[in-house]
């Protein structure tokens, strides 16, 4: 219970820092995952956690875990290409979609084997846009 006034520190929730896996290399535009507190490129694997899009290349490749940053962006609807084996559909807008890799999305969690990336909220052409939970 607060005795005196203070002053409070507000991040708004739109971007994030995370600190980077030791030997790996992050894209700027790339679908950022975090596993194990760090972050990595986005991969199919199950139970990662979205940090956002990196608005920069973070090259930590060489480097400990949490030798850099990368800065993430997780506000609006980011658009990531259509997985041709296991594509979403207009069908599905508004729905769950899951984790191919850093640039790619699917319909489906392979049987469990894939993260959820988000909900895909539109499709244009061969573009889907998915909003970050």
């Amino acid at each position: 219970m607060l005795s005196k006034s203070r002053e409070v520190r507000r991040r708004g929730g739109d971007r994030t820092s995370p600190p980077v896996a030791g030997d790996v290399k992050i894209f700027k535009g790339g679908l950022v995952v975090l596993e194990g507190g760090f972050a990595k490129p986005a991969y199919e694997a199950a139970n990662l956690t979205v940090a956002g899009v990196a608005e920069n290349t973070a090259d930590n490749l060489g480097g400990a875990n949490g030798a850099i940053r990368v800065d993430c962006r997780r506000d609006g609807w980011f658009h990531f290409e259509n997985d041709n084996g296991d594509p979403v559909s207009r069908a599905d807008i508004n729905s769950p979609c899951y984790i191919i890799d850093d640039e790619t999305i699917a319909r489906t969690d392979g049987g469990g084997s894939r993260s959820k990336a988000g909900i895909l909220r539109e499709i244009e052409g061969d573009l889907v846009y998915v909003e970050f939970e």
